[in-house]
């Protein structure tokens, strides 16, 4: 295993956190990503710059490896097909990469497989999606590109439509919905699984990714065993190798839909680097490396709180207020490496740990109103 070479695509954040355990291990990383400066630059043994959507630069990388992974979804999938033709192991498949990566493919994929879901109508263009005008209030979302927010409109009216994107997509009714959880599963080559536990996410109002989030999430018994049936019922319909991270919407009647899944470590999973016995970031390179699986028993309840770049602020990036959170016990600030910060880009994170919710939430408010990610 240790002698393995391993190579991700993707050297961000995730990137940075993947290479964080596979130290612990001394595993044999080699990193391909297009921005010479991506956090995992300067650490990673092997840091190649090149384009994740070119056929020849992926696939010359990816022959020079054993396993190959990613941390985002964003990558030329011809040439990891064309990479595990020639014998070499990739997580997650391409199969699994090529739906995921086209949100119209995945949602029909959960149709196919009677996974619930929101109700969609797949679009051709901005002209198509006004057919529809009895379906709103809905969501434009583009087929492909789509990520942290963007790539997604909210129409509530037939005037709305002039917002819709002139491209591949698809409609999704829109869910009234009382919580968004999400739940990380891992599976491996021999199909054993192992499931994190459910985490409650709270969204940022106007940058449409997660602000901070609760895990466990606090929810019925009952919803939270349906919660993790589902995302067991959704890996092994992909039959991934890796990790999944499953979101879900909890509707005001008490149901569970699938809204989206990404089939890599997740932000809905950071928090498990100190809240878990074993943080998904280990447990991904156990199941890409056939490993047993790692518990994922929480030590005690925890929060995370994305640092998110501050909306009026772009430039070479300063942190205000960390000493704040430096003073508390039960806090844990994880920065990325990123050395410009952009309005709402993800600068980093602080997990929070205590036995209390109450205690939780109170410490997660002091985060919000200590830190500041700005532009020097």
């Amino acid at each position: 295993m240790f002698d393995t070479k391993i190579g991700v695509l993707g050297g961000g954040q995730l990137g940075l956190m993947l290479l964080q355990a596979a130290i612990d291990w001394n595993l044999n990383i080699s990193i391909l990503d297009p921005d010479p400066n991506a956090p995992c630059a300067e650490l990673v043994h092997v840091f190649r710059c090149g384009d994740l959507q070119d056929f020849q630069t992926v696939y010359d990388f990816g022959l020079a490896m054993d396993v190959i992974t990613i941390e985002i979804e964003k990558v030329n999938v011809d040439a990891l097909e064309a990479l595990e033709r020639a014998g070499k192991k990739v997580f997650p498949q391409p199969h699994v990469l090529r739906i995921i990566q086209n949100k119209r493919r995945q949602k029909q994929f959960y149709r196919d497989n009677h996974l619930p879901t929101a109700d969609f109508i797949l679009t051709q263009n901005q002209a198509d999606a006004a057919l529809y005008p009895d379906f709103l209030p809905a969501f434009h979302k583009l087929g492909r590109d789509g990520y942290d927010g963007r790539g997604v409109q909210r129409l509530d009216s037939p005037t709305d439509f002039a917002k819709a994107f002139d491209a591949p997509g698809l409609l999704e009714k829109a869910v009234d919905f009382d919580k968004e959880l999400a739940v990380i599963v891992a599976r491996n080559e021999r199909g054993e699984v192992q499931t994190f536990p459910t985490v409650e996410m709270v969204f940022h109002p106007e940058a449409n990714l997660v602000s901070y989030l609760f895990a466990p999430a606090q929810i019925a018994e009952s919803v939270n065993e349906r919660a993790q049936e589902l995302a067991l019922q959704t890996a092994e319909a992909f039959g991934i190798v890796g990790v999944l991270a499953v979101e879900m919407f909890l509707t005001k009647d008490g149901e569970l839909l699938i809204n989206e899944a990404a089939p890599r470590p997740h932000n809905s999973g950071h928090q498990s680097i100190r809240a878990n016995v074993t943080s998904q970031y280990e447990q991904h390179w156990r199941a890409i490396l056939g490993l047993p699986l790692g518990a994922t028993t929480a030590y005690s309840p925890a929060a995370m709180v994305n640092l998110l770049g501050h909306e009026a602020h772009t430039g070479p990036v300063s942190y205000q207020g960390l000493e704040t959170l430096l003073e508390m016990p039960g806090v844990f600030v994880f920065l990325y490496g990123k050395k410009t910060t952009k309005p709402f880009r993800k600068m980093g994170h602080v997990t929070v740990m205590d036995a209390s919710v109450d205690a939780l939430r109170a410490k997660v408010s002091t985060v919000q109103a200590a830190v500041r990610v700005v532009s020097q």
